[in-house]
């Protein structure tokens, strides 16, 4: 058994302590959000965040979790959270998704470089491209992205 935070919700699942923390949100906890890609971190469609940092759910084992916090897509755009909110706000705006696919980890991966900026500081075009490098849209929106990403940097500085 391990106990987690998810969400900010006490959970126990009956896992191997090797599972990777993807499989547990998907299968032992029904919680879809989060996707399944590669399964060798190289899409980011699994992108979650451990105490805050952006990681690859698919490779990171869920003993690694014990004792810290995941965030997953479900709460991170559910309105509660100002950054959150505002990206998904600008995913709208710039009409982003197209498959949909890569989203959820695209947008984790822009929620977690925004809480990481300097309060009032707006991400250059290169720390944009940084954040995001790794996340795969296959259907090539990235310009529509990093406009979005800075589009929702602009809307909580």
């Amino acid at each position: 058994m391990v106990a987690l935070n998810i969400n900010g919700r006490a959970h126990t699942v009956d896992v191997d302590p090797g599972t990777p923390i993807l499989w547990a949100l998907r299968d032992t906890l029904g919680m879809t959000g989060t996707k399944y890609g590669c399964g060798v971190a190289q899409c980011g469609a699994c992108t979650v965040h451990l105490d805050g940092q952006a990681i690859r759910s698919c490779i990171t084992p869920i003993a690694d979790a014990q004792g810290k916090k995941i965030t997953t897509i479900e709460a991170a755009t559910d309105g509660t959270d100002t950054i959150g909110a505002a990206v998904h706000a600008a995913w709208v705006k710039h009409d982003v998704a197209q498959c949909g696919y890569c989203q959820s980890g695209q947008v984790m991966s822009a929620i977690a470089l925004l809480k990481g900026m300097p309060r009032g500081k707006q991400p250059t075009a290169d720390e944009i491209d940084q954040a995001m490098a790794g996340n795969i849209c296959r259907c090539g929106t990235y310009a529509r992205i990093r406009a979005a990403v800075a589009d929702a940097a602009r809307a909580v500085a």
